[in-house]
């Protein structure tokens, strides 16, 4: 019996320092084995973050956009309205996966949700961690990690207004590289559809057995006990 649990939460459109925030209380409450591993599902404002290896030449500074230095793998990335981005709170060690596994199953799990959508060139790139539609990049993939506890993840591009990867050389590449669902497809995608199918994609492939969603007020309780899946 499959006994992996995973509690998940879909936080809507919320500021990403503020999430950034409510990362770092899951993964202490995590490290701590008060709490299982979770997954956070949402879409931020406009903003651009730069990863470990990027410096501030990777962004263009323009009015209204932010520009936020952060402890992520990778280099320089957009986020925005139309966007899903998946934030991972999972203990690598008792799940028992070293980085490169991980990365490969979020992969799959994006892959997988992509082809039910009818996007059946989505695949791996050779050394670029993350989706790609042949040369186009449609999700990226960017890590932190704190006592063996994962945090950050992966965005996936599903109505993104690609304009703004123009201010940015996203991960080192060309911004033309990168693409969306919608450009894809042709047409504007359900974004509650691709969070369900990613849900399911996501527990099939990381083997959880049992799974609860929760509403962003229990995650902000002090006690951790209604975090609990019993």
């Amino acid at each position: 019996m499959n006994d992996k649990k995973l509690l998940v939460a879909d936080l809507g459109l919320i500021d990403y320092v503020e999430c950034r925030g409510l990362q770092l209380k899951l993964v202490n409450l995590r490290a701590e084995k008060r709490i299982p591993d979770v997954l956070l599902l949402l879409e931020h404002s406009h903003i651009i973050t730069l990863g470990r290896r990027s410096d501030e030449s990777d962004a263009r500074k323009i009015d209204g956009i932010p520009v936020l230095k952060v402890d992520r793998g990778g280099r320089a990335t957009y986020h925005g309205p139309g966007q899903l981005v998946g934030y991972m709170i999972i203990d690598l060690i008792e799940f028992g996966a070293d980085v490169k596994t991980f990365v490969h199953l979020i992969e799959e799990a994006i892959i997988r949700t992509l082809k039910r959508f009818g996007l059946m060139d989505a695949d791996r790139r050779e050394g670029y961690p993350g989706v790609w539609i042949k040369k186009r990049k449609i999700a990226s993939i960017g890590l932190g990690i704190k006592h063996w506890i994962t945090y950050h993840g992966f965005a996936l591009n599903v109505n993104t207004d690609l304009k703004y990867f123009e201010l940015i050389n996203p991960c080192g590449l060309n911004p033309n590289t990168m693409t969306s669902m919608e450009r894809e497809l042709g047409k504007r995608v359900d974004m509650r559809e691709v969070k369900s199918s990613f849900l399911e994609n996501f527990a099939e492939t990381f083997g959880y057995g049992e799974m609860r969603k929760i509403g962003l007020e229990s995650l902000f309780r002090a006690n951790s006990e209604s975090l609990k899946i019993s």
